[in-house]
């Protein structure tokens, strides 16, 4: 593999989004380590922070179709899907695609809509298909979803559960911009302007074919045994109700080997699993109090006390 082809796809990408999303890098990188994992974001923010700006400009820079759905209590599953409908003039039924089948789809406050419908939505993320009516269809390729929360309000919402949430490779929050970032988006032209000039920075063939290299990054016995000792730690630490799944190991486990590549290595130290361990497990621990924040301080807490494998020399 060749990691300086990695570095410079994320470079390209982080770039051009940040045309759009000023301050928000890291954040644009992790979207793009969850795209190269073949992973979905969870992203859990207030409105106006710039949650479909980023879609939409991630969409753009990879050439890929965008979708926008709006989840609201009567969305039903084949408003995700799409329906079989009875052409007269062809006399048959036909399908109609519904808006799952882009590359980005943007998923916006999926706790409005039913279990039923968030269900439709997690089985198209998990197997990478889409069936209706006994027949099954493949998404697009690559293929990622951002869903969003808001994480202040709860009145009309249908919570996800431990277990779809789970399936998310990723939690991710936005933030307010500081003061300088946001006078200068004040001062600016409109996203919606600048987003009509952005133009694709990268192509669906060259990303399919940096996650298929992703896997040839090395991950020594010491590293993986690291890893493992924080997934024990979440599991074993009284303070949490539950801790990391073996789905959850292995997320951290393919993230690590991204971010590695990424930084131009073709091995993974432990500085890459701690780099990716928040985002990727603070969403698959539960503190018992189902506060985010104390979920993810006994996490860093964990990340604090266990042990970091020395180099050999």
């Amino acid at each position: 593999m060749n990691p300086e082809r990695f570095q410079d796809y994320t470079a390209r990408l982080v770039s051009s989004c940040s045309r759009i999303i000023i301050g928000k890098e890291e954040a644009i990188r992790q979207v793009v380590v969850s795209f190269l994992a073949g992973g979905h974001v969870l992203l859990e923010d207030l409105p106006g922070t710039g949650k479909t700006m980023l879609l939409r400009a991630f969409a753009k820079s990879i050439g890929g179709q965008f979708r926008r759905i709006q989840f609201t209590p009567d969305l039903l599953p084949s408003d995700l899907t799409g329906i079989n409908f009875y052409n007269q003039r062809e006399g048959r039924f036909e399908f109609r695609q519904g808006p799952l089948f882009a590359n980005v789809v943007l998923a916006d406050e999926i706790n409005r809509a039913t279990p039923r419908t968030q269900s439709a939505l997690l089985e198209c993320m998990e197997e990478k298909q889409i069936t209706v009516d006994g027949v099954s269809y493949p998404v697009a390729r690559p293929f990622l979803v951002m869903a969003t929360q808001n994480p202040i309000e709860s009145y009309g919402t249908f919570p996800l559960p431990e277990a779809q949430v789970d399936r998310f490779f990723m939690r991710l929050s936005l933030g307010y911009l500081n003061r300088e970032q946001e006078l200068s988006v004040l001062s600016r032209p409109a996203s919606s302007v600048l987003l009509e000039d952005l133009e694709p920075v990268v192509t669906l063939e060259e990303t399919e074919a940096l996650a298929r290299e992703a896997a040839q990054v090395q991950v020594g016995p010491d590293v993986a045994g690291y890893l493992m000792d924080i997934i024990q730690a979440t599991r074993s630490d009284r303070s949490l109700a539950a801790g990391v799944s073996t789905r959850g190991a292995l997320a951290l486990y393919r993230a690590s080997q991204i971010t590695a590549a990424m930084e131009g290595r073709d091995y993974v130290i432990p500085e890459d699993v701690k780099r990716e361990a928040l985002p990727v497990l603070g969403h698959r621990i539960s503190s018992g109090t189902g506060s985010r924040a104390d979920a993810e301080a006994y996490l860093q807490e964990i990340l604090d006390t266990v042990d970091v494998p020395l180099e050999q020399l």
